[in-house]
């Protein structure tokens, strides 16, 4: 059974029906072992991806404060080569991404063929702060989940595999980390009282990720329901997506990595000719 929960389209979700705690009986030490698995697959097909240069891979990283977005891209990311993973962070907008449409400033940093794309938070935030905060009227953001779907499947049909992960967070275990942060001086500098603020509105948060987990999981743009209680198997829960799903990638790249191989020992033959040619 798959450690993290794929939501299949027109499908319904409810949060309080996937467990933030759930480990799907594994221990911290049998976790760990399995992600080290994964994880040095993952690097391979990282290498594969980028020699092949028909692919790109975007990751998609939404949930709660502390839910562990900054930590599962150290996690998972950390056996990958850095030089083909791009991690964009996108923030309030500035004046000049407000003066274009709200998918602007996320395309332009869409992954190229070839390098992994990470997404802290993403365009999926002016349907989830922009709903929560009332930054603009229903009608508008109630538009964009179909403005949103079409827009990944541009991206999936020009050859990005898009994967959308939830890190769920139980209401309890945030406050623990919350209080955390406040009594270790070295991540203190983490603590922010909007923190506090937004977890006042977690009743109305959990209702708009629903929604948009609703109506944004397709069969090319899949979310996952990722439990992020134990920071460990969430971990494990993302890589095990991954490379699942890009397994069934890898035949149709070394395809194309040998076909490549027969074009540059040709390539090599060719010039070995020319040059013993050229010295008789």
């Amino acid at each position: 059974m798959p450690y993290a929960a794929r939501i299949e389209p027109g499908t319904r979700v409810r949060l309080q029906d996937h467990d933030p705690a759930d480990t799907a009986g594994l221990d911290k030490e049998s976790g760990k072992a399995r992600f080290a698995e994964l994880n040095a697959e993952l690097d391979e097909i990282q290498e594969e991806l980028h020699a092949a240069g028909t692919h790109s891979v975007l990751m998609i990283l939404q949930g709660m404060d502390t839910s562990g977005k900054d930590g599962a891209i150290r996690g998972v990311m950390h056996n990958l080569n850095p030089q083909g993973v791009r991690v964009e962070s996108f923030k309030v907008p500035t004046d000049q991404e407000l003066a274009h449409d709200f998918l602007w400033r996320i395309h332009r940093a869409a992954p190229p063929r070839g390098q992994f794309g990470i997404f802290n938070r993403s365009h999926y935030e002016d349907v989830l702060v922009v709903r929560v905060h009332e930054l603009a009227p229903e009608k508008v953001w109630r538009a964009r989940y179909e403005h949103i779907n079409r827009f990944e499947a541009l991206l999936a049909d020009s050859g990005t595999l898009i994967f959308k992960f939830f890190l769920h967070i139980s209401k309890d275990e945030q406050e623990k980390r919350l209080h955390a942060r406040e009594q270790d001086v070295a991540k203190a500098w983490k603590l922010s009282a909007g923190d506090w603020r937004e977890r006042e509105l977690w009743d109305r948060y959990q209702e708009a990720y629903e929604d948009a987990l609703s109506r944004c999981s397709t069969q090319a743009a899949p979310w996952y329901v990722v439990p992020a209680d134990r920071k460990w198997f969430r971990n494990l829960a993302i890589t095990e997506a991954l490379v699942e799903r890009l397994r069934g990638c890898r035949e149709h790249w070394r395809d194309a990595l040998e076909e490549m191989s027969r074009l540059k020992l040709a390539e090599l033959e060719a010039y070995r000719t020319l040059r013993d040619d050229s010295s008789r």
